[in-house]
């Protein structure tokens, strides 16, 4: 498959999935609003939350497709089956402790909530109800990397969105019943889990679907591979997800201000909307590349690679990061102002979304270099490089949260994906894996060229439209891209070249 087919395959699933999960959003928004209830549920989905977005953006594929890629296709398949196997088993008494000591789990992800009994009560109950999700969608993900490294990318794009399909359709039918908050939060949760066990069951439709079987079941042997699979999970899932450990961070120090979880929650989720993209198309596509390229020795492919790649990410991160923090409020209104959900709390996302946009091109620029550390086996760089970012957005979230409450606190995430980006980059020139070439420099002088054209535009279109609904917000969108794509071809951020080069072979 070329790379602009599979490109568009996987971009177009992580895209539909991040459509679904806005409409999930705003459904969540109207059916709990932003109050006690809405802040117990999002709490406690907040770590199987973290888990399925690690997971379905491939987090486990920077350890799993490097070294099933190296085995046989029969040696492949067994130790996939293998893998499966422990991580099931795994998974199982991970859950069995999670329903057991739900109480203290509830505690650690939203200490702020601790003098409200009845709320902690309510992230108890959530957390036992939505935590079985985790086991689903990461036994998933293991099969969606066997598929990937396969070159079939369809069943992996396409499964996920039965998690946000699901809820929504949940969502929909509690609001013609209408439902108490308390229970509405309730079915959601319980919700969550049946849609990851449908997710599941076509991942693995799709692995025994075709001639070729790509997964075998044995009794699981305790090899050195798959020894290094399972002590490397724990630090590639965190590497990966650095971002999310953020946030997590960040929402366990907004559990102390009033409603600060939810507005936390629903500006995060605007602004993973371009960086799941990136993501998904980095460790689908980049990662297998970046292998290959490391196993043959070609280290100025991979210098050249990574640099491409970067533009490709800032070419897209850059223009979404500058709209974001311009329409944050008319955004935030649009989406979520309905319902249970105040003006208040609209004004209060939209200030959390301008923070978080900030830091919109770091992350991105962090999940692109950070597949060269993968793709070497670099496990340590990447988890000291995540730490790194962790540190730095607690360090800046709880001084700034005073003065600004939870902006403060997005602020402090903004920071924590510069730190990232920055270690990881400082890793990959100690290893002699990188170095922004002219060619990159050039491109990202063009493209900020053209963002700010974009902008100028945005401001000026803003001034004359000061209340955006649903169509002026549509033209505003629409027309911010249409003027940066004349900008970009006009400033040569895209050529024609750049089209010829994506229907190459990859």
């Amino acid at each position: 498959m070329s790379l602009i087919r599979s490109s568009l395959l996987v971009g177009l699933g992580s895209m539909a999935s991040r459509v679904l999960g806005f409409v999930r959003d705003v459904l969540f928004a109207q059916a709990l609003g932003a109050g006690p209830v809405a802040d117990a549920f999002l709490a406690a989905s907040r770590l199987p939350n973290l888990v399925r977005r690690i997971v379905g953006e491939g987090g486990l594929n920077p350890v799993l497709v490097p070294a099933l890629s190296r085995l046989e296709p029969d040696d492949a398949a067994a130790t996939a089956g293998d893998v499966l196997s422990v991580f099931g088993m795994a998974l199982l008494a991970l859950t069995g402790l999670v329903e057991i000591g739900a109480g203290l789990l509830a505690f650690i992800l939203a200490p702020g909530l601790h003098d409200d009994g009845g709320t902690l009560a309510l992230v108890t109950l959530y957390t036992r109800l939505s935590f079985p999700v985790v086991l689903c969608v990461t036994l998933a993900s293991i099969g969606a990397a066997v598929l990937n490294m396969r070159g079939r990318f369809a069943a992996t794009a396409l499964a996920p969105l039965t998690v946000n399909g699901g809820l929504i359709l949940a969502l929909i039918g509690m609001d013609r019943l209408s439902l108490p908050l308390v229970q509405k939060a309730t079915w959601l949760a319980a919700a969550s889990s049946l849609a990851g066990l449908i997710q599941l069951a076509l991942v693995a439709a799709a692995l025994w679907s075709g001639k070729i079987r790509l997964v075998r079941f044995r009794k699981p042997r305790w090899s050195p591979l798959l020894k290094n699979l399972l002590l490397a999970g724990l630090p590639v899932l965190a590497a990966s997800g650095a971002m999310q450990l953020f946030i997590l961070a960040a929402t366990q120090i907004a559990s102390f201000w009033p409603s600060g979880v939810s507005w936390l929650y629903y500006g995060e989720r605007v602004m993973q909307l371009p960086l799941g993209l990136m993501a998904a198309l980095g460790s689908g596509l980049l990662l297998p590349e970046l292998a290959r390229r490391h196993r043959a020795g070609e280290i100025q492919a991979i210098v050249t690679a990574q640099n491409r790649a970067l533009e490709v990410a800032l070419l897209l991160a850059l223009p979404a990061s500058a709209a974001l923090f311009i329409l944050a409020r008319p955004m935030s209104s649009m989406l979520f102002e309905r319902g249970a959900f105040q003006s208040s709390d609209a004004e209060g996302t939209a200030l959390v979304l301008m923070a978080l946009s900030l830091g919109l091109p770091f992350a991105t620029a962090a999940k692109v270099l950070s597949q060269t550390l993968f793709a070497r086996g670099s496990l340590r760089a990447a988890l000291l490089a995540a730490i790194l970012g962790l540190a730095l957005t607690v360090a800046t979230s709880l001084p700034l949260a005073w003065p600004f409450g939870p902006t403060g606190i997005a602020l402090g995430v903004s920071v924590g994906c510069l730190g990232h980006a920055v270690a990881v980059a400082s890793g990959l020139r100690r290893f002699g894996l990188w170095s922004p070439d002219r060619a990159l420099l050039a491109r990202v002088t063009r493209i900020a060229g053209a963002v700010l054209t974009m902008s100028v535009g945005l401001v000026a279109a803003m001034s004359v439209i000061p209340q955006a609904g649903v169509l002026s917000l549509t033209s505003l969108c629409l027309g911010g891209l249409f003027l940066y794509a004349l900008a970009a071809w006009a400033t040569g951020a895209v050529t024609r070249d750049d089209w010829a080069a994506l229907r190459k072979k990859s």
